[in-house]
């Protein structure tokens, strides 16, 4: 259990350095950002199995899903209104 736990937490931390470098594109920075909630939640599937509470876990995926269809949902305008998903190519003054 405790060897998962540390697993998932190092896969967090990867995701973050990845974050960290390769934030040219705003979809591959929407997909890290969609692996460390799917890490998280694993995370939390492993605490709350141990003390019978994965009922919370509902809450968490709900929240988490709304998370992707908002990030989709900015994705889609900041394509309309720039043409493309650069973070260089972005001009504050169109919004």
């Amino acid at each position: 259990m405790f060897v998962d736990m540390l697993f998932y937490s190092q896969l967090m931390i990867l995701v973050m350095l990845f974050v960290i470098f390769m934030y040219k594109y705003m979809l591959i920075l929407l997909m890290l950002i969609e692996l460390m909630v799917m890490s998280i939640s694993l995370l939390m599937f492993l605490i709350f199995s141990m003390i019978n509470l994965e009922f919370y876990l509902i809450y968490y995926l709900v929240f988490s899903v709304c998370e992707g269809v908002l990030g989709l949902s900015l994705l889609v305008i900041i394509v309309r209104f720039c043409g493309s998903d650069l973070y260089y190519m972005f001009n504050i003054s169109k919004f």
